[in-house]
């Protein structure tokens, strides 16, 4: 495995990331950001964020795949969620809860949050891109 996680002294511990991902692989694969789109462009979970988080995250799986990779070789996720604000934290919980079981993975690199007015559609509430590293 190409990337190490960890936890220095000195930083918060946080159940849902570690605070560094250290790589030490040969090739990089960058994702795309990463909406509730299906297989045929359909917005899944309109108006849900967790279903819409679900997605995303299976969408992201899908990517690494292609690229011969798996959540275990991620070093960075960044989150953009429209019109974010502390309130919608469980939603996005529960829905990365949702992802990691049906992946049967328990993803934690470095994830920075960004809150955003927009996305690409009025339906996308999240969207997630990936930065992964390969040995």
């Amino acid at each position: 495995m190409a990337i190490t996680l960890r936890n220095p002294e000195g930083l918060p511990k946080i159940d849902v990331y570690r605070q560094v991902a250290i790589a030490s692989g040969s090739r990089l694969v960058f994702v795309a950001g990463q909406v509730a789109w299906d297989a045929d462009g359909t917005t899944v979970g309109k108006g849900d964020l967790a279903a819409q988080v679900e997605r995303c995250y299976l969408n992201v799986a899908t990517a690494l795949a292609e690229a011969g990779g798996s959540f275990d070789d991620v070093a960075k996720l960044t989150f953009y969620v429209v019109d974010w604000n502390p309130d919608k934290m469980p939603e996005l919980l529960d829905g990365i809860s949702r992802a990691t079981a049906r992946l049967g993975v328990t993803p934690v690199p470095p994830t920075t949050l960004i809150g955003v007015a927009a996305l690409d559609v009025p339906e996308h509430l999240v969207e997630i891109e990936a930065t992964a590293v390969l040995d």
